[in-house]
């Protein structure tokens, strides 16, 4: 039996206050959002404000949340993607960032305000901000 029979629509999680600034805030959105989509629940991660620089190459392959840790923040957000988890950066952030959609890595889809409080008004999702 599977976690989602019993389960929600899915989880949306919104990345505010985790930025590059404070990598040791980065892991804990991922790991989230890898165990929900574990439990096959679909899940999409919204970032937003300075947390759609994560989203271009290399930014997160410099980060860790700990020095005795191995993983980078890269490898915590491939790991939530390659079980799942859907992209959206939010267009206001990105041009606020002054960063074009052809700088983010493959797969990130456009997605903001609208979309995240689509979710979070629906009954049978689930939402979390970091």
């Amino acid at each position: 039996m599977s976690f989602a029979e019993n389960s929600v629509a899915g989880v949306a999680i919104l990345l505010w206050a985790a930025d590059a600034s404070a990598p040791e805030r980065l892991a804990t959105p991922f790991f989230h959002a890898a165990a929900a989509a574990t439990m096959e629940v679909p899940v999409e991660i919204y970032f937003t404000a300075a947390s759609v620089n994560l989203l271009r190459p290399g930014v997160a392959a410099g980060l860790r949340a700990s020095a005795r840790v191995d993983k980078t923040i890269a490898d915590n957000l491939r790991e939530a993607v390659d079980l799942g988890a859907r992209l959206f950066a939010c267009s206001d952030a990105l041009h606020a960032q002054g960063i074009e959609a052809r700088e983010l890595m493959p797969g990130v889809q456009r997605g903001g305000a609208v979309q995240f409080m689509a979710r979070a008004i629906d009954r049978d999702w689930r939402t979390l901000i970091f």
